[in-house]
């Protein structure tokens, strides 16, 4: 029976695909291949890259990854393929790529080197073109209800929006515009209206109080109508923690629904659920601020004896109906007397 021969020199077995020795068959596969240069589009202001359809903030070698991974082509027969980089600084437009590929193909091992170079050209990406020219979608107002917001209030408000941007968002119009204070509030310009709605929910869910929304035609763009929204967040005149009154009773705010607070009553464990119209009629008496954390030194009974700070006097004070024999309870002035807050209707530890 005769033998198998390589059909290009001629030499006797082995052979492989195509009937090709080892050596025809390596001069013959080529396993990768990628151009020596690579372009790049990085913003001049911002300094991310252009990747795809999004602008990235990765590091040079995640960038390099990226650009290879984008340009690399490996033979379709090859298996267990490895490739690794190296990236070499050379200035701020230019970086040099080494690239090994290796790869098994017909069952022969098999390597590539490359060497490629990086270059990049400054661009103007949609973010920062939109920041210079003052773009932005949404008018952000904060107010609130029945009187001025303090500086510290506006404070803890806005401080939310940097925690949600910190949180991160691929949203590249997730920015601000221009944002200052107005009489009795604070108001900003946004540059998408989801980032608007987003945050005044995040405003809601913590602070209570309502939103309103309307948008505003600006012009017309490819035959359909451009708006801007206009967001309106009213916080409530009061905070989780404080103490009201409502109807001649005393209650404190434990926690938000989308309608109203939920109040917990201050002698029993009694909730109730308000609306906003309902809280119209409310006053705060002592709110979270002006509750105090004593140490209990004397206890007798349903009292307690506590030192008040700054006045430096002796106080009894009747314990919380839910009182559990903690070492320490809070206190507020109502109605020019000290009373201690309950710890179930939320012991005036609120978040605002």
């Amino acid at each position: 029976m005769a033998q198998e021969f390589c059909i290009v020199c001629g030499a006797p077995p082995p052979v492989y695909a195509g009937r090709l020795c080892e050596p025809c068959l390596r001069d013959r596969t080529h396993l990768s291949k990628i151009p020596e240069r690579l372009q790049q589009a990085r913003c001049s202001k911002c300094r991310l890259h252009n990747v795809g359809k999004s602008w990235s903030d990765n590091d040079d070698l995640s960038i390099a990854e990226i650009r290879v991974q984008g340009h690399l082509e490996i033979l379709s027969e090859a298996e267990d393929v490895d490739v690794g980089l190296t990236v070499e600084i050379i200035d701020d437009r230019t970086s040099r790529i080494s690239i090994d590929v290796s790869a098994t193909v017909h069952g022969l091992p098999f390597d590539d080197q490359h060497t490629v170079l990086l270059q990049t050209s400054d661009t103007i990406c949609q973010t920062c073109s939109r920041k210079d020219g003052a773009y932005f979608e949404a008018e952000f107002q904060i107010r609130s209800t029945g009187r001025r917001l303090s500086k510290d209030e506006i404070g803890v408000i806005r401080n939310t929006l940097n925690e949600m941007l910190g949180e991160g968002t691929n949203d590249p119009l997730f920015f601000i515009t221009k944002e200052g204070p107005v009489q009795g509030g604070w108001d900003l310009q946004l540059g998408s209206k989801s980032m608007a709605r987003m945050w005044a929910r995040r405003l809601a869910s913590r602070f209570g109080g309502t939103i309103k929304e309307t948008s505003t035609v600006i012009g017309v763009k490819d035959g359909a109508e451009v708006t801007r929204l206009t967001v309106s967040y009213r916080k409530p005149a009061f905070s989780i923690g404080d103490v009201l009154r409502l109807k001649d009773r005393l209650w404190i705010v434990t926690s938000w629904q989308k309608d109203g607070p939920i109040l917990g009553s201050f002698s029993s464990n009694q909730r109730s659920g308000k609306t906003w119209r309902d809280m119209e009629k409310s006053s705060v008496i002592c709110p979270t601020s002006d509750q105090i954390p004593v140490q209990i030194l004397h206890r007798d009974g349903s009292a307690a004896e506590v030192l008040i700070p700054g006045d430096w006097k002796m106080a009894t004070v009747a314990l919380p109906f839910d009182y559990n024999g903690e070492d320490s309870i809070r206190i507020g002035l109502i109605d020019h007397q000290w009373l201690a807050i309950p710890y179930a209707a939320g012991g005036g530890l609120g978040d605002a």
